[in-house]
Formats: C-alpha cells, sequence, structure tokens
C-alpha cells in the first residue's frame, strides 16, 4: 500500500493521516470543509513541533511528514487511485452508511475500505457494499499519534487476506494491531464504556464528587486518568453514542446510559471539546494539560 485516504479531518482523522504521513505513505485527507481541513493540517503542524522540540523528530521529518499530506473536499477526488480508505466521520451510523455507499460506487475495487467506527457493526457498513468481504474496522486510539493499540475488527464476511494485510500494515505504522471480532462495542469500549457509565451513575447517586470519584480510580487502581475526566476527553456525546449501540446491540439494561450523561449531552456539556464537561476546560491551557497526560 501506498496512497491512503482518511475522511473526516477531525480530532481521530488528522491523528490517522499524520501516523500515516510520518511512517512514509502518501495520504488524501478529505472533508467536506475547508475550514475542517485547515484545523486539521493546523493541529498536526502543532503535533510535530512538539515532536520537534522533544527531538523525537527531525525539521526534515516534519517537513517530509507534511509535504506527503493533501487535502481534498471532494470524496471522489480524494479516493481517486487510493489503496486503503479509512473513514474517520462522526461515530453516527446513517452517516457512516452513506459514506460506504458512495465509496463503494466511486472507488476501485481494489481498495480496501476501513472504518475507525469505535463501537458501529462492521457486518452491517460492509453490506451495504459490493465488496463486504475487502470492509475492515481499524480503530485507533486517540491521541493516535501516541497510542500503541489498534483494534481489528473482522465483520462478517472480511476475508482472511485483508485482515492480514491490515494486521500487517498496522505493524508498519509502529502499532499493536489486535484482532477482534464484529459485536457491539467491540472490546476496548464493551469493556471502557461500562466503566465510564458507572462513574457517571456513582456521581449521579451522590456516592462521591467528580475529583473524588477519579483519584479513587487513579490511587487505587494505577489508570492513567479518572474515568471522568477521560469521558471528558473522549467526548461525553461520542460515550453517549456508544452506549446507545451496546444496548441497542445487546437489549442488555447494564449499558443503558446513565440520565446524567443523557442530560449533559442535551445541554451541551461535552467535555474537552465545548470547554466544559466534568471538569471546566475555559482556559485554553486546562485542555492542553489534559492532553498531554498522554504525552
Amino acid at each position: 500500500m501506498n496512497i491512503i485516504a482518511v475522511i473526516g479531518a477531525g480530532t481521530m482523522g488528522n491523528g490517522i493521516a499524520h501516523v500515516f504521513a510520518q511512517n512514509g505513505y502518501k495520504v488524501h485527507l478529505i472533508d467536506i470543509a475547508q475550514d475542517s481541513l485547515d484545523k486539521g493540517i493546523a493541529t498536526i503542524t502543532k503535533n510535530l513541533d512538539r515532536m520537534l522540540s522533544k527531538g523525537r523528530i527531525t525539521t526534515e521529518n516534519k517537513k517530509t511528514t507534511l509535504n506527503n499530506i493533501s487535502t481534498f473536499t471532494l470524496l471522489k477526488e480524494g479516493v481517486n487511485n487510493v489503496d486503503l480508505v479509512v473513514e474517520a466521520a462522526t461515530e453516527n451510523l446513517d452517516i457512516k452508511l452513506n459514506i460506504f455507499r458512495e465509496l463503494d460506487e466511486v472507488c476501485a475495487y481494489k481498495t480496501i475500505l476501513a472504518s475507525n467506527t469505535s463501537s458501529i457493526s462492521i457486518t452491517q457498513i460492509g453490506a451495504v457494499t459490493n465488496r463486504p468481504e475487502k470492509v475492515i474496522g481499524m480503530h485507533f486510539m486517540n491521541p493516535v499519534p501516541i497510542m500503541k493499540l489498534v483494534e481489528i475488527i473482522r465483520g462478517y464476511s472480511t476475508s482472511d487476506e485483508v485482515t492480514n494485510s491490515i494486521m500487517e500494515l498496522s505493524k508498519k505504522l509502529g502499532k499493536t494491531p489486535t484482532e477482534v471480532n464484529d459485536y457491539p462495542g467491540f472490546v476496548a469500549n464493551r469493556i471502557l464504556m461500562p466503566m465510564i457509565n458507572e462513574a457517571i451513575e456513582t456521581l449521579y447517586n451522590k456516592v462521591a464528587g467528580v475529583e473524588e470519584i477519579d483519584t479513587v480510580m487513579k490511587l487505587g487502581m494505577a489508570h492513567p486518568m479518572g474515568p471522568l475526566q477521560l469521558a471528558d476527553f473522549i467526548g461525553l456525546d461520542v460515550c453517549l453514542s456508544i452506549l446507545k449501540v451496546m444496548y441497542d446491540g445487546f437489549k442488555n439494561p447494564k449499558y443503558a446510559p446513565c440520565p446524567l450523561l443523557v442530560n449533559m449531552v442535551m445541554a451541551g456539556k461535552l467535555g474537552v471539546k465545548s470547554d466544559e464537561g466534568f471538569y471546566d476546560y475555559s482556559a485554553s491551557k486546562k485542555a492542553e494539560k489534559v492532553a498531554a497526560q498522554f504525552n
């Protein structure tokens, strides 16, 4: 594989584009909004500058990485003659299905179609294409340039050839790929989201405060970040979306989102991205401090 298309220039998309470009791949970063593309490139540049200041890369590495990235606002142009597409759009079923229907129409048949979804069925996504054997999940962790894990999710029809190819590709990125089967939430979020939800329930039931809950988990369980702070970092809207997918998929009440989470999302309290969640991030330095914990 030589040319990779990444759909979505947000937090996950620009991180995925960064990692591929830094490892020598030509990357087509695609988003419907030029402003989003500009912000994505600015974020990649900022992250490269941070790596440069810490001596992890050279000035030439930074230049080469940025030169490896081209931006597109038209999907058909961005996916022309690429070997792999990694979709990193909003975690919304209808949006993803529409993207994959269009990808199936405009991409060459050789092209592997991957989704960075953190919970939505790869089998369901693959079913709207004429190449379900070439559809696979590549669930990167945030922040992508730092975190080593990639969950590789094979749908019901995903071929061994495609699975093996994506496993090897992930290793070339310096990641540790882990193959899992296609069930709601996969492994990472099937375990993580109920923990976060239970932490929110604990707050909702007034067992303890926000900082107290996070302190117990950080100091008692050796977690680098407490579950409520982590939920803020992920995005409370994303947490709610994933819990809904698992609740709908399993019909098990243990996955039902806490009412407090539902209300916070409705009120627009989404965490770091909205400057307020379980913590206050109104000062930009506070938000940067949260991200810095992963560096």
